[in-house]
């Protein structure tokens, strides 16, 4: 890990593409707002040649108006959605990981064992089977839309599953050994595959490009982009990141609310 600062050399080579996280990533997400420098990078890196991308945990159908904005005013068209588990490129499915019935199933049940408010995450929505604090506060913080409902299509494609306990509740999910949980709120939980992150979605979309890891770049802040950013060439974690990501990335630039991703994009050369 190396602090970025005005000393920095640059980078030997340019990345031919850059994944963007959203939240306290492109958009401080508690002020709502995506900060000026993040539309002029974009653009910048764009005007160089590079394509720029999307990797998040939010899925297309709950993203925030402001990133609708920024996508509409930098004109991105890939997007690695769901923790990987669903990627589109201009606005058609490019490869996607649905979770079994199987695995739906045994999930719901253990999670109505345990009295644990739950939903669905689809390409269109999440759906939820109930509600209590721990959901409304987690969801409406990001502010992300979901919809209560009583029954479900089992042939619709579910990506991701989540719920919904504090942080420093003794709750073991104990699920199986093919789901893992990655906590994303302290009242917020996401249940995918085990083999799933940002990294194998990014992995199918660089080979349908016929791109290289080496030959990408990241930024993040979370838990959830750990994978992402051990597997890319450069791998960037946000000031405001978790320690544990911090651990892991190449660089670590300054905080979102501070320019970060314009500060850090150009302390390695990648823009002017």
């Amino acid at each position: 890990m190396q602090i970025l600062s005005h000393t920095t050399p640059p980078l030997a080579h340019a990345p031919k593409i850059v994944f963007f996280d959203i939240d306290d990533t492109l958009y401080i997400k508690y002020d709502n707002y995506v900060p000026p420098s993040v539309t002029t990078a974009l653009l910048a890196l764009k005007e160089r040649g590079i394509m720029v991308a999307i990797a998040t945990g939010r899925g297309i159908c709950v993203f925030p108006p402001a990133i609708n904005e920024l996508i509409d005013k930098v004109g991105i068209d890939l997007f690695v959605t769901i923790n990987g588990q669903y990627n589109e490129f201009r606005g058609e499915p490019l490869v996607d990981f649905a979770l079994t019935s199987e695995q739906i199933r045994t999930t719901t049940d253990l999670l109505k064992r345990k009295n644990l408010a739950y939903g669905y995450m689809t390409r269109d929505a999440i759906l939820a089977f109930d509600e209590t604090p721990a959901m409304t506060a987690a969801l409406t913080s990001l502010h992300i839309p979901y919809r209560v409902v009583d029954s479900f299509d089992m042939t619709t494609p579910v990506y991701q599953m989540l719920t919904f306990y504090d942080d420093n509740s003794t709750i073991d999910l104990d699920l199986p050994s093919d789901l893992k949980t990655v906590r994303w709120h302290v009242s917020g939980v996401d249940i995918l595959d085990a083999k799933g992150s940002k990294a194998r979605g990014i992995q199918a979309v660089l080979d349908a490009l016929g791109l290289d890891f080496s030959e990408a770049m990241a930024f993040g802040d979370g838990l959830n982009d750990l994978e992402m950013l051990q597997a890319v060439g450069t791998g960037v974690a946000m000031g405001n990141a978790h320690p544990n990501l911090k651990a892991v990335a190449d660089y670590v630039c300054p905080n979102h609310t501070d320019d970060g991703i314009y500060q850090g994009l150009k302390m390695l050369g990648v823009i002017d």
